[in-house]
C-alpha cells in the first residue's frame, strides 16, 4: 500500500509518501517540503503569530493538493513542539485540521523521542546493542536510550536549534559571549537528563538524527565506506568543538557554503553545535553516527508494526 506521511515540525512540513508491506522497508515515491521555522513567529505569549499560522496553513494547502493527486491509501498527519507547545497550539490545529480535511496527531516529547529511537533502531539493527540516540529539531532535543526497539529511557527537553537561536542567538554571528550564554543554558537543563541516563548501561553504539546532526556530521565529522552504497559518518565530540567558534563568528549567509550546510540550516546551525556538543559532553559521548532514518521514518514503521 501507499501511505502518506505529513509532519509538521519546527522547521518544516513535509509529506512523504512511500510504498509498504509489513515486514518490508519503506521506500519513499513523493517527498515534498515546506521551510519554515515557525520559532521565527513565536510571539512573546508564546503563540504562534497570525503570519506563522498562513505559513503553516499554506504549507498544509499545497499537501493536501499533492495528497489529492497521489491518492495514498491512507495519511497519517503529526505535528511536534512548535504546535505542541504554543499558547493558541489548540486553534492552529483545528485550522491544520479543517484545511487539511484529516485529523493531526500532536506527538508529546516522549512519544517523539521513541519513534525516532525505533527508525535509529531499525536502522542500525539488533548488533547496535546498547544504543543511546540524540535528535535536535527546531523546537526541542530528544535523548533517548535502550537495548530494544522501545526505550528504557526517553526524554525531551527544549533545547531545539530554532527555539535556542531566537532566544539565545539573535545576532549574526552571534559572538562568543551568546554562545557562552548558551552554553550555560544548555548545560543548566541537561542536569536532570544526564542524571536519568546515568543508571543505564554504558552505550555500544551513540547515534544522532535529524537533519541539524546530520549536516554537522557531513560538516565536522567523517565519511566512511557503509554498506550497499550508503555512507556512514560519524562525528567526535572534538570535532564538533573545534568548529563551533569558528561557525560563530561566521554570517549566516556565508555558511551555506561550508560542507553539508544547507540554506535552511544556515541561521541555526550554531545553536544546534552547542546544544550538541554540551549534550555529549553530559552524557560522556565522545563519538556518534549520524542516523538517515528519524521521526518520519519511526511513524513509518510503527503503523507497518500495525498491519
Amino acid at each position: 500500500m501507499r501511505l502518506g506521511v505529513l509532519d509538521i515540525g519546527s522547521n518544516t512540513v513535509h509529506l512523504l509518501i512511500a510504498e509498504i508491506h509489513a515486514g518490508g522497508r519503506p521506500i519513499a515515491s513523493v517527498s515534498e517540503k515546506a521551510v519554515l521555522r515557525l520559532m521565527r513567529f513565536l510571539e512573546p505569549d508564546g503563540s504562534i503569530s497570525p503570519a506563522g499560522v498562513d505559513a503553516i496553513l499554506a504549507a498544509v494547502t499545497r499537501a493536501r493538493e499533492i495528497l489529492d493527486d497521489e491518492r495514498p491509501d491512507d495519511l497519517l498527519a503529526t505535528a511536534t513542539s512548535a504546535v505542541r507547545d504554543a499558547t493558541n497550539g489548540t486553534a492552529v490545529i483545528a485550522e491544520i485540521e479543517a484545511r487539511l480535511g484529516h485529523s493531526l496527531q500532536v506527538l508529546s516529547g516522549s512519544a517523539e523521542a521513541e519513534l525516532t529511537f525505533l527508525a535509529a533502531r531499525r536502522w542500525f539493527g539488533w548488533s547496535a546493542g546498547q544504543l543511546l540516540m540524540f535528535d535536535i529539531g527546531g523546537g526541542s532535543l530528544e535523548i533517548a536510550c535502550g537495548s530494544e526497539e522501545v526505550p528504557d529511557v526517553a526524554l525531551s527537553l527544549p533545547l531545539g536549534a530554532g527555539r535556542m537561536t531566537i532566544e539565545h542567538l539573535p545576532l549574526d554571528p552571534p559572538g562568543d559571549e551568546a554562545v557562552a550564554r548558551l552554553r550555560e543554558h544548555a548545560r543548566h537543563l541537561l542536569v536532570p537528563a544526564a542524571a536519568a541516563f546515568a543508571g543505564q548501561p554504558a552505550p555500544d553504539h551513540v547515534v544522532g538524527s535529524s537533519k541539524t546532526i546530520r549536516s554537522l556530521a557531513r560538516l565536522a565529522g567523517n565519511v566512511l565506506t557503509g554498506w550497499a552504497g550508503s555512507d556512514r559518518v560519524t562525528l567526535s565530540r572534538d570535532q564538533l568543538g573545534d568548529w563551533v567558534p569558528r561557525l560563530a563568528k561566521l554570517p549566516a549567509e556565508s555558511r551555506h557554503i561550508l560542507p553539508g550546510i544547507t540554506p535552511d540550516r544556515t541561521f541555526q546551525i550554531v545553536a544546534g553545535a552547542v546544544v550538541l556538543h554540551e549534550a555529549m559532553l553530559a552524557l560522556s559521548v565522545d563519538e556518534l553516527e549520524a542516523s538517515p532514518w528519524a521521526l518520519r521514518e519511526g511513524v513509518l514503521l510503527r503503523y507497518i508494526e500495525s498491519l
